[in-house]
């Protein structure tokens, strides 16, 4: 059975938020990532990817993002005792407030940085420079396409 994990990359002036994420966090303490999260067991439930994105930003940084998302990438891992993750990655946009770091038990800081600034940054792990590279590509055609 597979944990399944949602981020959402956002950007703003040409630079992406990103997080350094607690030393205290199990997975990748330390290391800079997107906002997201364990998607929780619902039941039969429709949309709960979109809404658990929605509760991680307001949880983390205080934010509310807007409804409409678009789908990214999806990767996989494997944990450090075992269990195989799902993770999916959106490009979302900014409702409402300024990010801060709401949780410090979860977030250290927040960051803004630009594609280039996460590819050469010593704690962005591959799979985040690849998300930002996949989102970079995505917004690049949306904002084309408008």
């Amino acid at each position: 059975m597979f944990i399944v994990n949602v981020e959402g990359a956002i950007t703003r002036g040409g630079k992406w938020l990103v997080i350094e994420r607690s030393v205290n966090e199990e997975h990748a303490g330390g290391l800079l990532s997107l906002v997201g999260g364990t998607v929780d067991h619902e039941g039969i439930s429709a949309g709960i990817l979109e809404r658990t994105l929605k509760r991680e930003f307001f949880e983390e940084v205080g934010i509310a993002i807007k409804e409409e998302m678009m789908y990214v990438l999806n990767t996989s891992f494997i944990l450090e005792d075992g269990r195989e993750v799902i993770d999916i990655v959106f490009l979302c946009e900014i409702e409402a407030g300024e990010p801060f770091a709401k949780n410090p038990e979860e977030v250290t800081r927040i960051l803004w940085m630009t594609a280039e600034e996460i590819d050469q940054h010593h704690d962005a792990p591959s799979w985040l420079k690849e998300s930002i590279e996949q989102a970079e590509m995505l917004f690049q055609e949306k904002r084309i396409s408008s």
